[in-house]
């Protein structure tokens, strides 16, 4: 992934509509997978519609998470 946060809100940006899957960690040994489509991006944050989910349909993440390595953005293609 790109070195800031220009770049990573730029790349995502291009790929709003795709299929994405993002790996978190959820805590100490915990990692939270989650795939759906990436909705919007703002300023600070994106948004990813989930596939399959029976708590809530959206999630957001800030692109702080990627630069700092806490979530790993995989796209379908």
């Amino acid at each position: 992934m790109p070195s800031s946060l220009q770049d990573i809100k730029q790349k995502l940006d291009n790929r709003v509509g795709d299929s994405i899957k993002v790996t978190a960690q959820a805590g100490r040994k915990k990692i939270t997978e989650r795939s759906g489509v990436l909705r919007e991006t703002y300023p600070s944050l994106f948004v990813v519609e989930l596939n399959d989910s029976a708590k809530f349909d959206r999630v957001s993440y800030s692109y702080t998470d990627v630069l700092t390595k806490n979530i790993d953005i995989t796209f379908a293609d």
